[in-house]
């Protein structure tokens, strides 16, 4: 679906132009197109492959989606591939930002994703100063929002597993917080697969080898991969942080399983006792002098009740009951 299709001039929008007129807005001076598309068709990626005249296999990745985050060069164009995060019950929907960026145009496709990059066109037509460097700015731009993104998604991560954390020592809570771990690691390691990624990729475009499209953008560039840096420091930590507090979780439930182990072994060593004591006089031998003398039955739990009285004593002294 088509979102909108706006031509520029020295930073200054002109008009929203129909899709068949791209190719002659192209060829005018000082101007460049920006054009976005939401969940788009093959149809739709063929006819702006043939009005932007993009590179086959950049297309081909867009066609087909699922790609891993990456910067890819084809001539004097940019292929961006971002991924989007968005919260559901308990995982993350992973939608993707397709951007393929020339000297005078932009073509953004948002696939799967309910984010909108509306905002962004506001925010470059509010500053015509800085929209003037063209499409190295608009690309910034976009990326920019998708980052940018990601720092509510990691808060609440880190707001998750402070919960989490919480938790872990209610013993009635112990067993269901391992699958509540295990699930937060791998939203953590779904934010991680959409930032290691890009950060590798973003470097390419703020050093001395920068394309030629990002030559008047590099510090802008050079933000975003700071921001990229500094996400990806925090989901380490919190992929660390996750790990440890699952240990910690396991070892706690083995903990509570061994004292349960131990109090049953405690018991059932008393109950041993006894059951020996009425095993040897329940045998039934015809000459037994216990049998035969008066005081023997009482004697007899006397003896028991003793036993497990000093063996009850024992095991409590030593933690076991």
């Amino acid at each position: 679906m088509l979102i909108n299709c706006v031509a520029y001039q020295n930073g200054q929008k002109l008009l929203e132009i129909p899709i068949t007129e791209i190719s002659d807005y192209l060829k005018k001076p000082d101007t460049f197109v920006w054009v976005a598309l939401l969940d788009a068709d093959e149809i739709e990626l063929n006819r702006m492959q043939e009005e932007f005249n993009l590179h086959e296999l950049a297309v081909e990745d867009a066609r087909h989606g699922h790609q891993r985050p990456k910067v890819e060069e084809y001539g004097d164009s940019l292929f961006v591939v971002m991924h989007i995060l968005e919260k559901n019950a308990t995982e993350f929907n992973v939608g993707e930002v397709h951007v393929f960026a020339g000297p005078n145009y932009v073509l953004s496709v948002r696939n799967r994703s309910s984010f909108s990059l509306l905002g962004v066109r506001g925010r470059c037509e509010r500053e015509p100063e800085l929209l003037k460097q063209g499409a190295g700015f608009v690309l910034y731009a976009l990326m920019d929002a998708v980052v940018d993104s990601y720092f509510p998604v990691l808060d609440a991560l880190e707001t998750e597993l402070d919960e989490a954390e919480n938790q872990i020592f209610h013993t009635s809570k112990a067993r269901s917080s391992i699958q509540h771990l295990y699930e937060l690691k791998e939203r953590v390691t779904q934010l991680r697969h959409a930032v290691s990624p890009l950060l590798e990729a973003t470097t390419k475009l703020h050093t001395n080898r920068a394309p030629k499209l990002c030559a008047s953008t590099e510090h802008y560039f050079r933000d975003v991969h700071d921001h990229l840096a500094r996400i990806e420091t925090s989901v380490e930590n919190l992929r660390e942080k996750t790990s440890m507090a699952m240990q910690v979780n396991l070892a706690f439930v083995t903990i509570e399983e061994g004292e349960i182990t131990k109090k049953l072994a405690g018991w059932a060593g008393i109950f041993a006792a006894a059951t020996a004591f009425a095993g040897f006089w329940g045998m039934n031998f015809k000459h037994m002098p216990e049998l035969e003398w008066k005081f023997g039955y009482p004697l007899a739990l006397g003896i028991i009740v003793i036993v497990c009285y000093a063996l009850f004593r024992q095991f409590r002294k030593s933690g076991w009951l």
